[in-house]
Protein backbone atom coordinates (compact mmCIF):
# COMPACT_ATOMS: atom_id res chain seq x y z
CA UNK A 1 0.00 0.00 0.00
CA UNK A 2 1.33 3.40 -0.91
CA UNK A 3 1.63 5.62 2.11
CA UNK A 4 1.23 8.89 0.23
CA UNK A 5 1.40 9.87 -3.44
CA UNK A 6 1.29 13.66 -3.21
CA UNK A 7 3.71 15.59 -5.37
CA UNK A 8 5.73 17.04 -2.51
CA UNK A 9 6.39 13.97 -0.38
CA UNK A 10 8.66 10.95 -0.47
CA UNK A 11 7.41 7.68 1.00
CA UNK A 12 9.51 4.70 2.01
CA UNK A 13 7.59 1.45 2.35
CA UNK A 14 9.13 -1.24 4.54
CA UNK A 15 5.97 -3.20 5.32
CA UNK A 16 5.66 -5.85 2.65
CA UNK A 17 7.82 -5.25 -0.41
CA UNK A 18 10.35 -2.43 -0.40
CA UNK A 19 9.11 0.63 -2.28
CA UNK A 20 10.34 4.20 -2.60
CA UNK A 21 7.73 6.63 -3.92
CA UNK A 22 8.80 10.12 -5.01
CA UNK A 23 6.37 12.68 -6.45
CA UNK A 24 3.80 9.94 -6.87
CA UNK A 25 6.13 7.63 -8.82
CA UNK A 26 7.90 4.47 -7.75
CA UNK A 27 11.66 4.83 -7.88
CA UNK A 28 13.86 1.92 -8.89
CA UNK A 29 16.99 1.58 -6.78
CA UNK A 30 19.96 -0.81 -6.76
CA UNK A 31 19.88 -3.39 -3.99
CA UNK A 32 22.64 -1.66 -2.02
CA UNK A 33 20.72 1.62 -1.93
CA UNK A 34 17.53 -0.20 -0.93
CA UNK A 35 19.29 -1.88 1.97
CA UNK A 36 20.82 1.39 3.15
CA UNK A 37 17.52 3.30 3.08
CA UNK A 38 15.73 0.46 4.86
CA UNK A 39 18.49 0.27 7.48
CA UNK A 40 18.39 4.02 8.13
CA UNK A 41 14.60 3.93 8.21
CA UNK A 42 14.88 1.74 11.31
CA UNK A 43 17.35 4.04 13.12
CA UNK A 44 15.36 6.64 15.06
CA UNK A 45 18.38 8.82 15.92
CA UNK A 46 20.70 8.04 13.03
CA UNK A 47 23.86 5.98 13.30
CA UNK A 48 27.63 6.38 12.98
CA UNK A 49 29.04 5.44 9.59
CA UNK A 50 31.33 2.80 11.01
CA UNK A 51 28.55 1.13 12.99
CA UNK A 52 26.27 1.17 9.94
CA UNK A 53 28.90 -0.49 7.77
CA UNK A 54 29.66 -3.17 10.37
CA UNK A 55 26.01 -4.01 10.98
CA UNK A 56 25.05 -4.09 7.33
CA UNK A 57 28.08 -6.10 6.17
CA UNK A 58 29.14 -8.06 9.27
CA UNK A 59 31.02 -10.73 7.29
CA UNK A 60 33.23 -8.24 5.44
CA UNK A 61 36.52 -6.64 6.55
CA UNK A 62 36.10 -3.08 7.84
CA UNK A 63 37.58 -1.46 4.73
CA UNK A 64 35.34 -3.48 2.40
CA UNK A 65 32.22 -2.77 4.48
CA UNK A 66 33.05 0.95 4.42
CA UNK A 67 33.45 0.82 0.62
CA UNK A 68 30.07 -0.90 0.28
CA UNK A 69 28.52 1.83 2.39
CA UNK A 70 30.02 4.58 0.23
CA UNK A 71 28.72 2.84 -2.88
CA UNK A 72 25.21 2.53 -1.42
CA UNK A 73 25.25 6.22 -0.48
CA UNK A 74 26.20 7.20 -4.03
CA UNK A 75 23.49 4.98 -5.50
CA UNK A 76 20.89 6.48 -3.18
CA UNK A 77 21.77 10.01 -4.25
CA UNK A 78 21.09 9.27 -7.93
CA UNK A 79 17.34 8.89 -7.55
CA UNK A 80 16.39 12.37 -8.82
CA UNK A 81 14.28 12.90 -5.69
CA UNK A 82 14.97 15.17 -2.78
CA UNK A 83 18.06 14.20 -0.74
CA UNK A 84 17.20 10.96 1.02
CA UNK A 85 20.11 10.68 3.46
CA UNK A 86 21.50 13.37 5.76
CA UNK A 87 25.22 13.15 6.49
CA UNK A 88 25.94 14.94 9.78
CA UNK A 89 29.66 14.57 10.25
CA UNK A 90 30.20 10.85 10.74
CA UNK A 91 26.52 10.19 11.42
CA UNK A 92 23.95 9.12 8.86
CA UNK A 93 20.20 9.44 9.11
CA UNK A 94 17.23 9.21 6.81
CA UNK A 95 16.07 12.64 5.71
CA UNK A 96 13.08 13.97 7.70
CA UNK A 97 11.42 14.59 4.32
CA UNK A 98 11.00 10.84 3.88
CA UNK A 99 7.88 9.32 5.42
CA UNK A 100 8.27 5.69 6.51
CA UNK A 101 5.16 3.53 6.56
CA UNK A 102 6.46 1.52 9.52
CA UNK A 103 6.58 4.70 11.61
CA UNK A 104 3.10 5.84 10.59
CA UNK A 105 1.41 2.49 11.15
CA UNK A 106 3.46 1.95 14.30
CA UNK A 107 2.22 5.26 15.74
CA UNK A 108 -1.38 4.19 15.09
CA UNK A 109 -0.69 0.81 16.72
CA UNK A 110 0.74 2.46 19.84
CA UNK A 111 -2.39 4.59 20.18
CA UNK A 112 -4.45 1.40 20.31
CA UNK A 113 -2.09 -0.20 22.85
CA UNK A 114 -2.23 2.97 24.99
CA UNK A 115 -6.01 2.76 25.14
CA UNK A 116 -6.80 5.56 22.72
CA UNK A 117 -9.50 5.29 20.08
CA UNK A 118 -8.78 3.90 16.60
CA UNK A 119 -6.96 6.72 14.76
CA UNK A 120 -8.50 5.82 11.41
CA UNK A 121 -10.64 3.27 9.60
CA UNK A 122 -10.35 0.02 11.54
CA UNK A 123 -10.34 -2.27 8.50
CA UNK A 124 -7.54 -0.31 6.83
CA UNK A 125 -5.53 -0.41 10.05
CA UNK A 126 -6.05 -4.17 10.36
CA UNK A 127 -4.79 -4.57 6.79
CA UNK A 128 -1.68 -2.53 7.55
CA UNK A 129 -1.00 -4.49 10.75
CA UNK A 130 -0.99 -7.77 8.83
CA UNK A 131 2.04 -6.64 6.81
CA UNK A 132 5.41 -8.08 7.75
CA UNK A 133 8.61 -6.06 7.89
CA UNK A 134 10.46 -6.78 4.62
CA UNK A 135 9.53 -10.48 4.75
CA UNK A 136 11.72 -11.54 1.81
CA UNK A 137 14.92 -10.04 3.22
CA UNK A 138 17.36 -12.24 5.16
CA UNK A 139 19.55 -9.55 6.76
CA UNK A 140 20.41 -10.22 10.41
CA UNK A 141 20.06 -6.54 11.32
CA UNK A 142 16.34 -6.87 10.65
CA UNK A 143 15.76 -9.57 13.27
CA UNK A 144 15.31 -7.37 16.34
CA UNK A 145 13.14 -4.84 14.53
CA UNK A 146 10.99 -7.64 13.14
CA UNK A 147 10.44 -8.96 16.66
CA UNK A 148 9.55 -5.48 17.92
CA UNK A 149 7.12 -4.96 15.07
CA UNK A 150 5.50 -8.36 15.57
CA UNK A 151 4.97 -7.74 19.29
CA UNK A 152 3.57 -4.25 18.70
CA UNK A 153 1.12 -5.38 16.04
CA UNK A 154 0.02 -8.35 18.14
CA UNK A 155 -0.92 -6.11 21.06
CA UNK A 156 -2.52 -3.58 18.73
CA UNK A 157 -4.63 -6.16 16.89
CA UNK A 158 -5.80 -7.72 20.14
CA UNK A 159 -6.60 -4.32 21.64
CA UNK A 160 -8.46 -3.29 18.50
CA UNK A 161 -10.39 -6.57 18.48
CA UNK A 162 -11.48 -6.06 22.09
CA UNK A 163 -12.55 -2.49 21.40
CA UNK A 164 -14.56 -3.52 18.34
CA UNK A 165 -16.13 -6.37 20.32
CA UNK A 166 -17.24 -3.90 23.01
CA UNK A 167 -18.81 -1.78 20.25
CA UNK A 168 -20.58 -4.89 18.89
CA UNK A 169 -18.71 -4.61 15.59
CA UNK A 170 -18.23 -8.33 15.41
CA UNK A 171 -16.89 -8.84 11.89
CA UNK A 172 -13.93 -6.39 12.11
CA UNK A 173 -13.32 -7.60 15.67
CA UNK A 174 -13.05 -11.16 14.39
CA UNK A 175 -10.79 -10.06 11.52
CA UNK A 176 -8.44 -8.31 13.94
CA UNK A 177 -8.27 -11.31 16.28
CA UNK A 178 -7.68 -13.76 13.43
CA UNK A 179 -4.94 -11.51 12.07
CA UNK A 180 -3.22 -11.72 15.46
CA UNK A 181 -3.54 -15.52 15.43
CA UNK A 182 -1.91 -15.62 12.00
CA UNK A 183 1.11 -13.79 13.43
CA UNK A 184 1.47 -16.09 16.45
CA UNK A 185 -0.79 -19.18 16.37
CA UNK A 186 0.37 -20.29 19.83
CA UNK A 187 -0.60 -17.04 21.57
CA UNK A 188 -3.71 -17.70 23.65
CA UNK A 189 -5.09 -14.19 24.12
CA UNK A 190 -6.17 -13.80 20.50
CA UNK A 191 -7.91 -17.19 20.58
CA UNK A 192 -9.74 -16.14 23.74
CA UNK A 193 -10.99 -13.00 21.98
CA UNK A 194 -12.28 -15.09 19.08
CA UNK A 195 -14.21 -17.24 21.56
CA UNK A 196 -15.63 -14.12 23.24
CA UNK A 197 -16.76 -12.79 19.87
CA UNK A 198 -18.53 -16.05 18.99
CA UNK A 199 -20.26 -16.11 22.38
CA UNK A 200 -21.33 -12.47 22.03
CA UNK A 201 -22.89 -13.33 18.67
CA UNK A 202 -24.61 -16.38 20.16
CA UNK A 203 -22.52 -18.80 18.11
CA UNK A 204 -21.89 -21.28 20.90
CA UNK A 205 -20.87 -24.11 18.59
CA UNK A 206 -18.26 -21.92 16.91
CA UNK A 207 -16.88 -20.92 20.30
CA UNK A 208 -16.57 -24.53 21.46
CA UNK A 209 -15.02 -25.57 18.14
CA UNK A 210 -12.41 -22.79 18.41
CA UNK A 211 -11.55 -23.97 21.93
CA UNK A 212 -11.25 -27.59 20.86
CA UNK A 213 -9.07 -26.76 17.83
CA UNK A 214 -6.76 -24.62 19.96
CA UNK A 215 -6.62 -27.23 22.72
CA UNK A 216 -5.68 -29.94 20.23
CA UNK A 217 -3.07 -27.65 18.66
CA UNK A 218 -1.44 -26.91 22.04
CA UNK A 219 -1.41 -30.58 22.98
CA UNK A 220 0.18 -31.53 19.67
CA UNK A 221 2.78 -28.76 19.63
CA UNK A 222 3.68 -28.23 23.30
CA UNK A 223 1.96 -30.94 25.33
CA UNK A 224 0.11 -28.35 27.40
CA UNK A 225 -3.52 -27.35 27.91
CA UNK A 226 -5.28 -23.99 27.59
CA UNK A 227 -5.18 -21.74 30.63
CA UNK A 228 -7.95 -21.62 33.25
CA UNK A 229 -8.89 -18.15 31.92
CA UNK A 230 -9.70 -19.66 28.55
CA UNK A 231 -11.50 -22.69 29.95
CA UNK A 232 -13.64 -20.51 32.19
CA UNK A 233 -15.08 -18.76 29.14
CA UNK A 234 -16.87 -21.99 28.25
CA UNK A 235 -17.58 -23.22 31.75
CA UNK A 236 -20.59 -25.50 31.64
CA UNK A 237 -20.57 -25.76 27.85
CA UNK A 238 -17.61 -28.10 27.59
CA UNK A 239 -19.01 -30.63 30.06
CA UNK A 240 -22.40 -30.45 28.35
Amino acid sequence: MLLNETSNEVSLELLGDFELVCSGHRVRLPVGAQRLLAFLGLQSDGIHRGAAAQQMWPDYPCHRAAANLRSALCQGRRTGCVPLVDCLGQRLRLSPLVRVDLHTVGADARKIVDGLGPPRDAEALIDDLTRELLPDWNDEWLDLDRERWNQLRLYALEGLAQRLLAAEQYLPALQAALAAIAIDPLRETAHRIVIEIHLAEGNVASAVRRYQHYSDFLLRELRVSPSPQMTSLLQGLLSA
